[in-house]
Order: structure tokens, then C-alpha cells, then sequence
């Protein structure tokens, strides 16, 4: 009973071990991430879980039990006990049950991308990954996994499917690449883990870190051509923006605050207006990056005022506007600027 013990000390130690000693650990599993993956090559989008690429092996708690059930059928053997051998067996046979419920469970899932929400440099993406169950049957104790954490066991019933949320720190703008995550399991008992490695390359953009408010933005005098900034015109409507004290009552949208989306003002098209040049040439003497932050700041705080505002950068340029929309075409266009960085 004493060796029983210790054996399974050890074999649970793994888990709670430091972080230094799960290296070696940590390494055998990015080698085998990176075999299936040149193996198996870049998977489509939706992808359907094939049983051919679900990987299955005993949990920390599976070894213990196989190892007791090997102690079990010696003393049997021994003693010549047959109730004890009959136990031994019929133990056995429900390990290897458990073994094929588990490498079933997930078996024929249907994996697709939800989306992910642009985040600023600095954040952390979620990227929202849909799993659905097209069996007859539910699933049980699914999980996604990545190098930055595991989601909670869910469970999908028949015919139905549910969202995970996969995080990764955005270090930098531009494209984040979710390049791999695990989905896994260990129903039923969690004697066996199984798992299929997805490699789908889910993107999202990343926006450049706004810097701290203190440089103010050029004022110049634009026709917009087609944007409003708070006057409401004779002209197609435009969009919405917050709330702000001083704001006309005419001129929110009432309804949208009965359907309980907060106080929002409604803008119209039409009129040309006095709006905001966000200038690259105007930041003068500052690297790309510090240039980038400070567009983006002025990007923010125009669209939080519910200004007009348009963009210029060495590239490209994007004509005065209003809304959500602009506010994201204009954000998009400075996280994926690549131009080199000019002399100060």
C-alpha cells in the first residue's frame, strides 16, 4: 500500500512542480505540435475532427489505475482468488471502455472560427472559437488549450454547439496569428487524455498602443463632403456616436435607448463641416511607432468627442468621416502600416 502511495505522489507531482523542471515537458510537446503540423499541413476553416488525428494517452490518474490493477491481478494470481481476479478483470474491461468513450468524444466535431475583436497593442485577444456537435449524442468535458491557459471542461449538447474563448497577448500591431490551439478531453473517469492539435491560423488585428494625451491635433478646415459632425442635416443618416453633456435632446435615438444601448446621438450626412487632418507630416521628428501612437490617440478621442476627422499618412489617405466604421478603417490603416522608419 506504501509503494502504492508514493507512486502516485510522484506521477502527480508533475502538476504542481515549478516551471523550471516542466521545461523538458513543454519541449516534447511543441516537437510534437510542430510533427502534426507538417504532417497534416494547415487545416480549413470550418475543420471536422478526423479520428485519424486524435491523439489519445493515459492521464496521471490511468497509470495509477492501470499499475493497481497489475497489483490487483498478481495477488490474485497468487492467493488463487477468484472473486479478486474477477475484479481485476472486469476493472480492466471498464478502463478500456473509457478508453474508446474518450477517443469518441471527440470524434466528428466541427470546428470553425467566430471572430475576434480587434484589441489594442499592449491587450489581450480572445479569439472565439465555435465547436459544434452534429451527433445524436452530447459531449462532454471539452477543453481548449493553448501556451496560455486552458478553458474551462464545457460540455455541448446534441446538435448544438458553443463558443471557447482562446487568449493571446498582442505584444505588437498588425496581424496576431493564433497558430495553433488543442482541443481535448478526459470524460469519462479522466484515465485517458485525448487530443487533436488544430492548426487554422485565425487572424486579428492589432492596433497600435495610443499614447498618452498631451499633443494636440491639427485643425484644419476640410469639406467633408458627406460628413456631420452635430448639427443634424436634410441628408442620409450616418450613424450613431456617445452620448455627451451639452448634446441636443432632438437629437437622440430614442429608440435604441429603449432597447437599453444607452443615451447615443444620431448623425446625418450632407453638410460640409470644419473637421480634424490627422496628419503623419505632422509629427515631425518622431520615430514610426511614437508616430502610429499618437494617430491612433487622436483617432480615439475625436471619435469619442463624435467629431469628423480624416487620415493622412504617407500612403494612404482616408477622407473626413464619422462612425464606428471609420473609427475601424482608420485604426486598421495604422496597424497595418509598414513604411520604414524615417531619419530624425
Amino acid at each position: 500500500m506504501m509503494n502504492l502511495r508514493r507512486l502516485r505522489s510522484r506521477l502527480f507531482a508533475a502538476e504542481t512542480q515549478p516551471k523550471s523542471r516542466r521545461q523538458p515537458l513543454k519541449r516534447i510537446r511543441s516537437r510534437i505540435r510542430n510533427w502534426s503540423r507538417k504532417r497534416h499541413g494547415l487545416d480549413s476553416d470550418p475543420y471536422e475532427v478526423r479520428s485519424g488525428r486524435i491523439y489519445i494517452l493515459p492521464s496521471a490518474l490511468g497509470i495509477t489505475f492501470a499499475f493497481m490493477l497489475f497489483a490487483m491481478f498478481l495477488g490474485a494470481m497468487n492467493y488463487g482468488n477468484n472473486l479478486a481476479l474477477g475484479l481485476a478483470f472486469l476493472l480492466g474491461a471498464l478502463g478500456l471502455t473509457a478508453m474508446h468513450y474518450t477517443h469518441r468524444n471527440l470524434a466528428r466535431l466541427r470546428i470553425r472560427s467566430a471572430g475576434c475583436e480587434p484589441v489594442f497593442a499592449g491587450q489581450t485577444a480572445k479569439f472565439q472559437i465555435a465547436i459544434e456537435n452534429a451527433a445524436p449524442l452530447p459531449r462532454y468535458e471539452l477543453t481548449l488549450e493553448n501556451q496560455q491557459g486552458i478553458t474551462p471542461p464545457t460540455r455541448i449538447e446534441a446538435s448544438d454547439r458553443e463558443i471557447f474563448d482562446v487568449c493571446l497577448p498582442a505584444e505588437k500591431r498588425g496581424y496576431l496569428t493564433l497558430e495553433y490551439f488543442e482541443l481535448a478531453t478526459r470524460h469519462p473517469f479522466g484515465l485517458f487524455r485525448a487530443w487533436s492539435y488544430v492548426h487554422m491560423n485565425f487572424r486579428c488585428i492589432v492596433y497600435p498602443k495610443p499614447s498618452e494625451r498631451g499633443i494636440p491635433p491639427p485643425l484644419v478646415d476640410v469639406d467633408t463632403g458627406g460628413a456631420q459632425d452635430l448639427a443634424r442635416g436634410a441628408e442620409d443618416f450616418a450613424g450613431f456616436r456617445n452620448f455627451h453633456p451639452g448634446d441636443s435632446p432632438r437629437h437622440i435615438a430614442w429608440k435604441a435607448y429603449a432597447r437599453e444601448q444607452g443615451l447615443q446621438i444620431k448623425l446625418y450626412s450632407g453638410t460640409a463641416v470644419s473637421s480634424q487632418l490627422l496628419d503623419w507630416d505632422s509629427l515631425g521628428g518622431m520615430h514610426t511607432e511614437a508616430r502610429l501612437s499618437q494617430l491612433c490617440r487622436w483617432i480615439q478621442d475625436a471619435h469619442a468627442r463624435g467629431h469628423a476627422y480624416g487620415l493622412k499618412l504617407p500612403s494612404q489617405t482616408i477622407p473626413p468621416n464619422v462612425g464606428e466604421a471609420h473609427r475601424q478603417r482608420c485604426l486598421t490603416a495604422l496597424a497595418l502600416f509598414d513604411a520604414i522608419d524615417e531619419p530624425d
